[in-house]
């Protein structure tokens, strides 16, 4: 058996790792430079998001080995609407860094690696399929699971962020779900020390939102974080994306194939989340490929998320802010800390089951707009 990484991200590398401590060492085959060749941005693992599990990294420990450390525990996030707010505090999740730098995910597992890693790869799908049994398609996009007629894009987002310096506490996190700041989608703070922080605009690319742009959005976002803040926040560097796809793969596997990452769809629609199942893919494709178990059966409880996630999407999609001050406003009392302190409550599975009959979403056709 010879087998092809296509991509050193996270579930590229976690597949990889997985494969060496069975005794497989695979190549890995990267278009860019190195890994985390991309730009610098912040991002959490949220337990509420990865329930039943409550501890993510532990879970990645204990049970797949896969060993991250991340940039710091989050105690505190405040969420704020239009004009309510919310503090959700105890054990919430982790805040980790992606991209160039030494301390992100990607830099991490690429250490712990044995398995050659080839950079500047122009080796394509079809190359690979000449010379190897199997193919892990880990590229970090949808455009192989696209280009294979195997991916389903439900929606795409466009985003704008920046670093920026300031004094910030390593653990709180804040999100904005205001729509006169982010219609129909939200703003995010997430500190990678105590002096810098991502800050981060995210929407949807629907027709309610189609004479609306990041770029018309960043300004009056970085004014109202500034202003919260009390702080300048000089920006020391910057990233845009537009119209990124979201959506899932319709065959985890097709033949010898591997669709993996967010050639699976670990991104969730709802509000971006999807490292810990990035990892996940990576993990269980190397399972079946060592015999430990079905791609295709292992991953089923990560298609539910995303469907669930899905319904979390269009429901956002219905809402006014209106809305979402009540919503915020129960999040600050007895419903906040049933969230974030019970540990056996999965939100995404309850949301998608309450809402899925009245949004009428399938697991094949999202609604029409």
């Amino acid at each position: 058996m010879k087998i092809a990484i296509m991509g050193a991200g996270l579930s590229g590398l976690a597949c990889a790792l997985t494969l060496e401590k069975h005794g497989i060492q695979p190549s890995l085959f990267e278009k860019r430079s190195r890994v985390g060749d991309r730009f610098v941005n912040g991002e959490i693992l949220l337990s509420i998001m990865t329930r039943p599990v409550h501890d993510s990294i532990a879970s990645l420990s204990d049970q797949f080995g896969i060993f991250l450390q991340p940039t710091s525990n989050i105690r505190t996030m405040n969420v704020y609407s239009k004009d309510k707010a919310a503090v959700l505090e105890g054990q919430l999740g982790y805040s980790n860094v992606r991209g160039r730098n030494d301390r992100s995910f990607e830099a991490q597992l690429a250490r712990q690696l044995k398995s050659p890693i080839h950079f500047h790869s122009m080796r394509t799908y079809e190359d690979l399929l000449q010379d190897y049994t199997h193919v892990v398609v880990a590229t970090g996009d949808a455009s192989y699971a696209k280009q294979t007629r195997n991916f389903r894009e439900d929606l795409t987002v466009s985003i704008k962020g920046a670093t920026v310096e300031g004094n910030f506490d390593l653990y709180t996190v804040m999100t904005w779900m205001d729509y006169d700041l982010a219609p129909f989608g939200y703003g995010y703070l997430i500190p990678f020390s105590e002096k810098e922080a991502n800050i981060v605009v995210a929407i949807p690319d629907i027709p309610k939102n189609k004479n609306t742009s990041t770029d018309q959005l960043w300004e009056p976002f970085y004014k109202k974080v500034q202003s919260l803040l009390g702080q300048d926040l000089p920006i020391t560097d910057q990233f845009q994306i537009t119209q990124y796809p979201i959506g899932i793969c319709q065959s985890a596997r097709l033949g010898n194939t591997f669709y993996v990452g967010n050639c699976f769809g670990s991104m969730m629609p709802f509000m971006g989340f999807g490292q810990y199942t990035s990892l996940l893919t990576g993990v269980y494709a190397a399972y079946d490929l060592c015999g430990q178990g079905s791609y295709e059966e292992l991953t089923k409880p990560l298609r539910q998320s995303y469907e669930n996630s899905l319904v979390l999407r269009r429901a956002m999609e219905q809402l006014k802010n209106n809305d979402l001050d009540r919503i915020i406003h129960l999040l600050g009392g007895y419903w906040g800390k049933k969230l974030s302190q019970t540990k056996h409550i999965d939100p995404l599975k309850i949301a998608g089951y309450l809402l899925r009959p009245y949004l009428k979403v399938t697991s094949c056709k999202p609604p029409k707009n």
